[in-house]
C-alpha cells in the first residue's frame, strides 16, 4: 500500500510524489533545484497531544553527493500528521542540495524501529536554478564585512521588524493583515525581516506555539520542549516558506521580544531548564532553508528572564551544533556595544548583532565600524533596530533614511520597523503598508544603487571610529559627520548630510566616473563621465546623499 509521500518546495512549485515506505522511490530519481528545498516524509509511532514526540525520538539522516562530498547530517521532525493536525505518524526530513549532481540518502538513524534504515537509499538530482542560496560570510570581502550569497553574488540588506506579525493579531482583534500578504510586501522594500516565533504581546486567541502538559495550547516558552505544530506547519512554516519563494531572510527570533511567556522559550523550566529540544527543533524544521536567519533572543540582557552571556554563548554553540548549513546565527542585546563575553573560540555567532537607535549619519556610521572590531574583525555588523519610523520613537522619514546611509558607510547593515505608538505598529503586529511605513520606498532605492551600481563588498570605512581626527581618505575639505568608504584605487564613496561647497576628491591615477545619489529625493545624477586628476564637487542641502568614484577600466 502506497503510504509515503516526498514534498519538494521549490521557489515556483510545490510536487508530490507518492513513494514506498521503507524503500527508495520507483522510477528515475527526481529533479531539485540547486538550492531549492527537498522534503522527505517517512512514517513512524504515531503521537498526540499528551506525548512528547520531541523528547522521545530521534531521528537522524545522512545525505551524500555523488562525488563522495560534501556529506549533510540533517535532523527529522514529527510532524503530526502532515497537515497542521494534532496527531498522527508523519515525521519529515528537508534537505538543501548545495551542487548538481545525484544526492542520496545514504543512512537512516532513530532509536525508533519504524524509522532506523527507513528511506535509506533514496536518491535525487540536483539541477542548476536561479537560487541564490545560504547568506555566507565572505572571508575576502573586507576582512568578513558583508555577507556573500552561495552563487557569489553580494546583495545589500537593510531589514525591517514585526514582533509578532504571526499571529495576526492585536490586542483589539484581527489585524487586517495576513502572513502570506506581509511578507511578499516587505519583499519588494526589504532583503531581511525580523520576528518572533511566538505571538509575542499580540498572541493568537486559540491558536498556540507551545502544547502545556496537558494538551492544551499555551503561549508559555516554558513548555518550548512541547511545540504545537499546528502553529508551526500554519503559520511559522507558511512565513518561511513565503519568504524563501520571494528571497527575503526571514530572521526568527526564538527568545522574546517582549512578554514573559515568549521570553522563557530558552528558560524551558518545565523541562528542567534545558532549551535544548526547541534547539534542536528549530533546527530540524528550518535549518535548511537558505533564507533563515536565526536570532537567539531579543534583548537577552534587560527584560525577565534574563540570560548571561555564558547561557547565550552555551545555546548558540548547542544550535550550531545540530544546524547542517552556515544559517546565520547571533543575539541582540540591550544597546551597548557588542558584549565581549559572548565573543568564543570557535565562534558560535556568525555575525555581530546591535541596537541602538540613531538618527545622525555619522554615529550610525562609527557605531557600526567600531563595533566590526568589537565583535572579532571577522564578522558582519547589523544594527537591528537602527531606526524605528514613527511617533513611538520620534524618528521621521528622513531621520531613518539618513541612518541607514550612516550604518552603510560604517561597513554594516541597519534595520527599520514601522512604530507609531509604543508596543504598536508594523513593528510589533505586522500589517505592512509601505504607505505608512514612509521611508520603506528610499531604503529599498537605496539598496537598490547600492545593488546595481557599489562594488561595496570589497569597501571598508576610511575613518578610524577609535581616531579623534576626521579621516575621509582621498576626500578633502568635509564636514566632521561626512563618512567615506574605499576600495584603495578602485571605488570611493562619501556620504553627506548637509550642504557644503569646494568638495575635493584627489583621484588616483586613471579615468573616473562620478556619481550622486540623494536617497531623499531618490535621484541619481551623472556628475562626470570620465575625469581624472583632482574633482571639485558640491554636497547639496539634503540629509542623506551618496557620491560614488568608480575608476574606469
Amino acid at each position: 500500500m502506497i503510504r509515503l509521500k516526498i514534498i519538494c518546495y521549490s521557489a515556483f512549485a510545490l510536487l508530490l510524489v507518492p513513494v514506498l515506505p521503507n524503500s527508495s522511490s520507483a522510477g528515475p530519481p527526481e529533479k531539485v533545484q540547486l538550492y531549492g528545498i527537498h522534503e522527505v516524509t517517512f512514517s513512524g509511532p504515531k503521537y498526540g497531544p499528551l506525548d512528547n514526540p520531541l523528547l522521545e525520538v530521534n531521528l537522524t539522516t545522512e545525505w551524500r553527493h555523488e562525488s563522495g562530498r560534501p556529506t549533510y547530517r540533517i535532523l527529522g521532525f514529527w510532524d503530526s500528521d502532515g497537515r497542521g493536525g494534532a496527531s498522527g505518524n508523519v515525521y519529515k526530513v528537508r534537505f538543501c542540495p548545495t551542487k548538481p549532481g545525484k544526492w542520496t540518502l545514504v543512512k537512516t538513524t532513530s532509536n525508533k524501529h519504524e524509522l532506523n534504515g527507513q528511506r535509506e537509499g533514496h536518491s535525487i538530482v540536483c539541477v542548476s536554478s536561479s537560487n541564490k542560496g545560504f547568506w555566507e560570510v565572505d572571508p575576502d570581502a573586507a576582512r568578513g564585512r558583508w555577507y556573500r550569497r552561495s552563487d557569489g553574488s553580494h546583495p545589500y540588506i537593510v531589514g525591517n521588524t514585526m514582533y509578532s506579525f504571526l499571529s495576526e493579531h492585536e490586542d483589539k482583534g484581527p489585524t487586517g493583515g495576513n502572513i502570506a500578504g506581509d511578507i511578499r510586501g516587505n519583499s519588494r522594500y526589504f532583503k531581511k525581516v525580523r520576528f518572533s516565533i511566538t505571538g509575542d504581546r499580540y498572541p493568537h486567541p486559540k491558536d498556540k506555539p507551545f502544547l502545556d502538559n496537558s494538551g492544551k495550547p499555551t503561549d508559555n516558552g516554558d513548555f518550548s520542549h512541547r511545540p504545537n505544530v499546528t502553529w508551526f506547519y500554519r503559520r511559522v512554516d507558511l512565513a518561511v516558506r513565503e519568504a524563501y519563494d520571494h528571497d527575503l531572510a526571514a530572521d526568527l527570533i526564538l527568545n522574546g521580544p517582549d512578554t514573559r511567556d515568549s521570553r522563557s522559550v530558552l528558560s524551558a523550566s518545565e523541562n528542567n531548564g534545558d532549551c535544548t529540544p526547541i534547539l534542536k527543533y528549530i533546527a530540524a524544521r528550518y535549518g535548511s532553508y537558505p533564507n533563515v536567519w536565526i536570532c537567539l533572543a531579543n534583548e537577552f540582557d534587560i527584560k525577565d528572564p534574563k540570560y548571561t552571556p555564558g547561557e547565550i554563548a552555551e545555546f548558540g554553540r548547542k544550535l550550531r551544533e545540530f544546524l547542517p548549513y552556515p544559517t546565520p546565527l547571533s543575539v541582540h542585546s540591550r544597546s551597548r556595544d557588542w558584549n565581549r563575553e559572548l565573543t568564543t573560540d570557535p565562534p558560535w555567532n556568525d555575525h555581530v548583532t546591535l541596537q541602538k537607535k540613531i538618527k545622525e549619519l555619522h554615529i550610525a556610521a562609527d557605531f557600526v565600524a567600531r563595533n566590526f572590531s568589537v565583535g572579532g574583525a571577522n564578522k558582519p555588523v547589523i544594527d537591528d533596530e537602527l531606526a524605528y519610523e514613527g511617533k513611538g520613537d520620534g524618528w521621521s522619514e528622513a531621520d531613518v533614511i539618513e541612518a541607514h546611509l550612516g550604518a552603510f558607510l560604517g561597513g554594516g547593515y541597519g534595520t527599520t520597523g514601522h512604530k507609531p505608538a509604543s508596543k504598536r505598529g508594523h513593528y510589533f503586529h505586522g500589517n505592512f503598508k509601505a504607505s505608512e511605513h514612509k521611508s520603506a520606498d528610499n531604503l529599498q532605492w537605496l539598496r537598490r544603487m547600492i545593488d546595481e551600481d557599489i562594488t561595496f563588498w570589497k569597501m571598508a570605512p576610511v575613518r578610524d571610529s577609535n581616531a579623534s581626527e576626521t579621516n575621509t581618505g582621498i576626500f578633502q575639505n568635509v564636514d566632521r559627520e561626512f563618512r567615506a568608504m574605499e576600495w584603495p584605487g578602485h571605488e570611493y564613496v562619501l556620504g553627506t548630510n548637509k550642504a557644503r561647497r569646494a568638495i575635493r576628491a584627489r583621484l588616483p591615477e586613471g579615468l573616473w566616473q562620478v556619481t550622486r545619489y540623494d536617497v531623499i529625493r531618490k535621484n541619481q545624477q551623472l556628475l562626470s563621465p570620465d575625469t581624472d586628476g583632482a574633482f571639485t564637487f558640491d554636497a547639496p542641502d539634503s540629509r542623506a546623499v551618496l557620491f560614488h568614484f568608480k575608476r574606469k577600466d
